[in-house]
């Protein structure tokens, strides 16, 4: 039995990046929390992280990024590297269970423990159970309407997700990086 929490979308769209979150946490097949706050400013508000997957785990993870970012002195890409290098070879971080995504308005990265960072070609990156319902709405949503504020799209494109996965609700939070 596993407690997860699910679906983050991250979008830089014209200048500005943002990211949002369900609140829903499930236990199983049962939904335990409907309010939870997935995304974390780090770097004096500069860069925003969400996380999919244990929420212990995403909380230790969200430290360790932490540390990378300050010793690297901001350098986001840099630091997602070296979270990614050490999540995949320490024997006691390989065993967490979560995914990121981070931001810092010029880059945005999806980071895991299998050691990947993926930094999409469309500046568009989704995590989670309902992630993929949401990075199409997002997708689509752009093309037909290019000039959207990015979080008018990230919160309409949760919402969509929202109403096909039955692991993402409609307590979406959303943070701007502008």
């Amino acid at each position: 039995m596993q407690t997860r929490s699910t679906t983050i979308l991250g979008i830089i769209h014209k200048g500005k990046a943002a990211l949002a979150g369900d609140g829903q946490v499930t236990f199983d097949e049962t939904i335990l929390k409907t309010k939870a706050v997935k995304i974390r400013r780090m770097h004096e508000g500069k860069i925003l992280a969400g996380f999919a997957g244990t929420a212990a785990d995403a909380l230790a993870l969200y430290e360790l990024l932490e540390k990378k970012i300050e010793e690297y002195s901001g350098n986001l890409p840099r630091a997602t590297v070296e979270l990614a290098k050490e999540w995949r070879t320490d024997k006691m971080l390989q065993k967490l269970e979560a995914v990121i995504a981070v931001t810092d308005k010029k880059n945005i990265f999806l980071v895991s423990g299998n050691g990947d960072v993926i930094e999409p070609d469309d500046g568009i990156i989704a995590i989670g159970s309902g992630g993929s319902y949401a990075l199409a709405a997002a997708r689509a949503m752009i093309a037909a309407n290019p000039k959207l504020s990015v979080d008018k799209i990230v919160r309409t494109a949760m919402e969509i997700a929202a109403d096909i996965c039955i692991y993402t609700n409609k307590n979406i939070k959303v943070e701007v990086l502008k």
